[in-house]
């Protein structure tokens, strides 16, 4: 979490856990029966690298594609991102 002081006041802003998220994302797309090139082809990715990397919390999908995965897995974006 991120913390900062504003009028005398410490302020907490939650931070998005990379790695929990690429877990929650991995585990909806089992629960979906998707496999990783599946849900790559559907995400019109060239490479399943992208699907990869989210799963192993080294990066987030952009916006566009997280509200692509919100439709595809029928859950709003928050659920999808794991806040700390």
């Amino acid at each position: 979490m991120n913390r900062y002081i504003e009028e005398n006041k410490i302020v907490f802003h939650p931070m998005i856990n990379l790695v929990k998220t690429g877990q929650n994302i991995k585990s909806m797309r089992e629960e979906k029966g998707m496999s990783v090139q599946k849900l790559a082809k559907f995400m019109e990715f060239e490479a399943v690298q992208a699907v990869y990397n989210w799963q192993s919390g080294k990066t987030l999908p952009s916006l566009e594609n997280l509200k692509i995965l919100s439709e595809l897995f029928n859950k709003p974006m928050d659920e999808i991102l794991i806040f700390e």
